[in-house]
């Protein structure tokens, strides 16, 4: 891949979309062969995990997600880490109190894999309001590459969007595919959050992100295809059943419309997130609080789709 080159070190170096790469097909098929691979177990909560329940994990993710946007890293970031943290629980039972540890862990071995300058421990242990400590982390970093195997380079949802999108009927002189690639990065953001999304497979949750980002945007009347055209493209492309990849869709869909809520019910908020630090070990949080939590945990990007 050709990089683009830069001189001052306020910019950072990231490859370009390689065409040859994106319209091999042998890539995408090795993509679809390895993400089963990475995935993680979708009845942990039953079969593994006694102290810890999915809201606390939805609790702990919008942390790891408002991190992410203060500190505006990299898309795949976030998602790649909760496959870590999937992952992990996946094997190994832990206590509520140990869950911010994890998902700090995850976001420090995610940046290291996927950002040009990674987030530092100093400054993960500051966004914890300093509950933990530098060695716990570093022991926690290495505890999670030991049980995941060193097997780090997870296959993520985001990985296929720019492989999808190249095989569909997308006219880039008619429609901004920055902005649909923007749309569905957002919405895999947002499912990363909800234990339910990980029964699907990042490709199904990719495909089903491209289709709400284009229906949203009215691809699917202004081309013709309709949504159920576009549902028979991405079945051809990623070999989906469509009955699997429609109820992720509107999974998708409706997680969307709660998001749509919420945006609009934090709109007297502010117009960004507060990047206030805290620690996250008393998970007895009211009604109340959970609520005020979600609302400020809503991505900044999700007001800029057009629902």
């Amino acid at each position: 891949m050709d990089l683009l080159c830069c001189e001052t070190t306020e910019l950072e170096c990231r490859a370009y979309p390689d065409p040859a790469l994106l319209g091999d097909e042998r890539v995408l098929q090795n993509l679809l062969k390895t993400e089963e691979r990475y995935a993680p177990s979708s009845s942990y909560f039953d079969c593994v995990q006694r102290d810890i329940t999915p809201l606390m994990r939805k609790i702990v993710a919008e942390w790891m997600l408002e991190l992410c946007e203060d500190r505006k890293c990299q898309e795949e970031v976030f998602p790649l880490s909760m496959n870590y943290l999937d992952r992990f629980l996946s094997i190994c039972p832990i206590r509520k109190t140990q869950l911010q540890l994890l998902g700090t862990a995850c976001l420090l071995i995610a940046s290291k894999l996927r950002e040009t300058r990674p987030l530092t421990a100093e400054r993960l242990v500051f966004y914890t309001d300093n509950s933990i400590t530098l060695d716990d982390l570093w022991r926690w970093e290495q505890l999670v590459v030991s049980k995941l195997k060193w097997e780090l380079s997870a296959v993520t949802p985001g990985d296929y969007i720019l492989h999808i999108l190249t095989r569909l009927p997308v006219d880039p002189r008619t429609w901004d595919c920055l902005m649909i690639k923007r749309h569905a990065q957002t919405f895999i953001a947002l499912s990363a959050r909800e234990y339910k999304f990980s029964m699907y497979t990042p490709s199904m949750i990719a495909a089903a992100s491209v289709a709400a980002a284009l229906h949203g945007l009215d691809w699917t009347g202004k081309s013709g295809y309709g949504l159920s055209g576009l549902l028979d493209q991405l079945t051809r492309i990623t070999a989906i059943e469509q009955d699997y990849l429609q109820g992720c869709y509107e999974q998708v869909e409706d997680m969307v419309s709660q998001a749509r809520i919420s945006s609009l019910q934090s709109a007297g908020l502010g117009s960004g997130i507060d990047a206030h630090t805290r620690p996250l070990g008393d998970y007895n949080t009211s009604q109340d609080k959970i609520m005020e939590h979600e609302k400020a945990g809503t991505p900044t990007d999700v007001r800029d789709v057009h629902f």
